[in-house]
């Protein structure tokens, strides 16, 4: 994992801190993500919230170059992290909370994650077909809800699962505690993104990367 330049050092250090958090306290699959982050060229990025337009904003570096790379050679799980970047609003970090840069990198991790293991799979479909990863929009917002909910759920601390319970990701039982609010998630993928699993299911995450495939 490596930083843009120009990243003022107080970003950057919220950034390794949250990782650092998500990597010890995280569960089995925020682990190994993390993990793989640590160990590839994944590009992360601080951009104004004016200019990405959200809390955080994940994509290949630049389109073209990968898809000569994809052309040229076949990639792993760590050369395809290469390719891309997470960028987190400097709002987001600046807000003095943690848990704001650790759950947009929680998110904004698995879309990264994801679009890493499609272009493996795509620079590999020569070889193997049938492997062939490329989740539409719908799929990739699921996943990603889902291990953010998970995060909350790992960490369990009140500011972290009432905000869960207020974004639907989260509900809670009559007894208090907390579980994955899946029909919730679906609701607010409905609502906020305008997704539906037997309808709209947005665009494939190879044509979210402009690749040629």
């Amino acid at each position: 994992m490596k930083f843009d330049r120009g990243i003022e050092k107080k970003h950057r250090d919220s950034i390794e801190k949250a990782c650092a958090a998500i990597a010890e306290k995280g569960d089995d699959f925020h682990r190994q993500m993390v993990n793989e982050f640590f160990e590839s060229d994944m590009l992360i990025k601080v951009e104004p919230v004016a200019k990405i337009n959200a809390s955080g904003v994940t994509s290949v570096i630049n389109a073209i170059m990968t898809n000569v790379r994809m052309a040229r050679e076949r990639m792993n799980l760590r050369d395809a992290l290469g390719e891309i970047y997470i960028c987190i609003a400097a709002e987001t970090i600046g807000d003095g909370f943690q848990r704001g840069v650790e759950g947009t990198f929680v998110h904004e991790g698995r879309h990264a994650y994801d679009f890493a293991q499609t272009l493996e799979s795509l620079s590999n479909a020569d070889v193997n077909p049938l492997a062939v990863f490329n989740p539409s929009l719908y799929e990739m917002e699921w996943e990603a809800h889902i291990t953010a909910g998970n995060w909350m759920l790992c960490i369990n601390k009140p500011d972290y699962v009432e905000e869960g319970v207020q974004l639907m990701i989260l509900g809670q039982k009559p007894d208090g505690s907390y579980f994955l609010n899946e029909d919730g998630i679906k609701q607010r993928l409905r609502d906020s993104y305008g997704l539906v699993a037997d309808g709209n299911v947005g665009s494939l995450a190879s044509e979210m990367m402009g690749l040629r495939v």
